[in-house]
């Protein structure tokens, strides 16, 4: 098997990931992207993101011989035994999917299938997107023969090369055994628990996990919402519902801010136009997404309590990912408050350990600090708005001195909250 070559189409998060995993396997494998920049810095063992472990393991790959990138589409499909579409497909403001890249690739691949090569989709796509990138397959190319699965992907920034390697199971989507079996087989070094389904319930099965995670965030920023408003602590809530075997230690009820990032919404989004789609309400999945849509919110209006008007205030930022353990910035909620804030008058100083500050906009009047006490120094208000592990070592009796006004709002929960009230902040938490 691993003489059989790979390739791997749509080079980002996903596919470099996937890429880089599937090489330390042992497979020959090819990744193709259409930016020569992206492509050059891959074949030198740099990413296009941070993600830990990842630029050495692209470097012992690149290094070995078994891994390489190219921009030349044709060439590579035409040797490859299996091609994977890894686009980490893109939303836009309002989480609609964007799969025009997909079709557009697919268009272009087609003639150049190998007989009998086997075509993975592991990007997100809504239900019945398999079925219509065969169709293209079948018009541009009527004499191919391959199989097609959907085997969704499930990594999470941060965490990306352990979930890849170890992940908790893996959905085999295809409607004929034949398919189902191939890519067995390609993904047979993975130890995990397997289920073969059909392509549609395979894309659905996506769309569940996801509405699933966005339903648990909402819940427990719901019940942070209550907690609030009874004098209760919806942290230690959380904490109690986790030790309930029927939920489990790893449920996300953890309350802060709203989930974001595009992944969770995009399938929600997804599923509601297969609810208008067939006539049906779908009220749950309304529901996740608009006590989604105002838990941000509820950072500002903290802001308000304490100062009024936003307007004229100095306000320090820690943290602008989407999550920690990355350095990508899209669709972070940390940065949809950040520009909330500046919006309404507010200046802004931000230090994050990690970010790519080359995705800022330009225009948007954030000033990026040095490191997180030139961020909080002279600040009306401090936000820990993504969780880095090295926000919590901060030396915060420094940091309250340096501040003009010390209100520390805690988005994530991630300190001490009675430590940090002792040394004399005026803490707020979310749901404490």
């Amino acid at each position: 098997m691993a003489e059989e070559k790979v390739c791997i189409i749509g080079i980002w998060h996903l596919g470099a990931v996937t890429s880089a995993c599937l090489a330390s396997l042992g497979y020959q494998v090819i990744g193709v992207d259409n930016s020569p920049d992206r492509v050059k810095e891959l074949n030198r063992g740099v990413p296009p993101l941070f993600e830990p472990g990842l630029a050495e393991l692209l470097s012992e790959n690149v290094t070995a011989g078994r891994l390489q990138y190219t921009t030349d589409l044709e060439t590579a499909v035409r040797q490859a035994a299996y091609v994977l579409f890894t686009f980490d497909t893109p939303v836009d403001e309002q989480d609609e999917v964007d799969l025009s890249e997909l079709f557009e690739t697919c268009e272009r691949l087609a003639p150049h299938l190998a007989q009998g090569a086997t075509f993975v989709i592991s990007s997100q796509v809504p239900v019945g997107t398999c079925e219509e990138l065969a169709a293209v397959i079948r018009r541009v190319n009527p004499q191919a023969s391959y199989g097609i699965a959907y085997v969704p992907e499930n990594l999470r920034l941060g965490q990306a090369i352990q979930r890849f390697l170890h992940p908790d199971m893996l959905i085999i989507g295809a409607d004929d055994t034949e398919t189902a079996e191939r890519v067995e087989r390609l993904l047979s070094p993975i130890e995990a628990p397997r289920r073969r389904v059909s392509l549609r319930t395979a894309e659905m099965t996506k769309h569940a996990i996801n509405a699933f995670l966005a339903t648990s965030i909402s819940f427990i920023n719901e019940i942070a919402n209550l907690c609030e408003k009874v004098g209760a602590d919806a942290v230690q809530v959380g904490e109690a519902l986790r030790l309930d075997q029927r939920i489990g230690p790893r449920a996300l009820l953890r309350p802060g801010m709203a989930f974001a990032g595009g992944t969770l919404a995009r399938d929600l989004k997804a599923l509601l136009h297969l609810a208008e789609r067939y006539d049906y309400e779908g009220s749950l999945l309304r529901g996740v997404l608009a006590v989604n849509e105002r838990q941000n919110g509820a950072i500002l209006e903290k802001l308000r309590e304490v100062h009024g008007s936003l307007k004229g205030l100095t306000v320090g930022v820690l943290g602008l990912t989407y999550k920690a353990g990355t350095s990508t910035m899209r669709r972070s909620a940390a940065m949809e408050i950040v520009a909330s804030l500046i919006s309404e008058g507010a200046k802004v100083k931000a230090f994050d350990p990690n970010a790519s500050v080359e995705e800022l906009p330009p225009d948007l009047g954030l000033e990026i600090a040095s490191d997180a006490y030139e961020a909080a120094a002279g600040s009306d208000a401090l936000l820990i708005l993504t969780d880095w592990p090295e926000f919590q070592a901060l030396d915060y009796d420094a940091v309250r001195r340096s501040m003009r006004c010390s209100v520390l709002l805690d988005a994530n929960n991630t300190l001490d909250r009675d430590r940090i009230t002792e040394m004399g902040f005026l803490y707020w938490g979310i749901g404490r």
